[in-house]
C-alpha cells in the first residue's frame, strides 16, 4: 500500500513535463506531492498495485491518502495541494460531470505528442529534490 501522496506522468510527454514543472513551485507548504515517471521502476511498482482497469488506463495516476485516482479526477486533485488562490478552484471544476471532464482530457491526452513535443531531459523526477 501506498502512504504517500504521488502523482504519476508520462515522462515522454511535453504536456506533462510542464505540468510537474509548473506545479511544484506552486505546492502549498503544508503539502507533501511527489512526482514520478509511469516509467520510473517506483512508478511501474505502484501501478502494478492497482486494479487491473486503472494499470490498463495508461493515463496520469494520483495516490492521494491511499486512494488511487485516474484521468481527469487525478487531474482536478492535485488543485488540492496548491496554495488557497489556486485550490478555490477545485469546487467550480468539480462539479464538471465525470464523463465531460474525462471526454476533454481523452482529446488533450490523444493531442498532447502533436502540441507538446518531447522532453529532451525529463526533469519530472528531479522535482522531488
Amino acid at each position: 500500500m501506498i502512504h504517500e501522496d504521488t502523482l504519476l506522468l508520462d515522462g515522454d510527454c511535453g504536456l506533462c513535463n510542464r505540468v510537474a514543472i509548473i506545479l511544484h513551485p506552486r505546492l502549498d507548504n503544508d503539502k507533501n506531492l511527489r512526482f514520478l515517471t509511469n516509467e520510473s521502476e517506483e512508478g511501474k511498482k505502484i501501478i502494478d498495485e492497482l486494479s487491473t482497469k486503472k494499470q490498463k488506463a495508461d493515463t496520469v495516476y494520483l495516490i492521494r491518502n491511499g486512494e488511487s485516482f485516474i484521468r481527469s479526477a487525478a487531474a482536478i486533485r492535485c488543485l488540492l495541494y496548491l496554495k488557497w488562490y489556486y485550490k478555490m478552484w477545485y469546487p467550480f471544476v468539480w462539479i464538471i460531470p465525470l464523463p465531460l471532464r474525462d471526454i476533454v482530457y481523452n482529446i488533450i491526452s490523444k493531442n498532447r505528442h502533436k502540441i507538446f513535443s518531447k522532453p529532451e531531459v525529463c526533469t519530472i523526477p528531479s522535482l522531488n529534490k
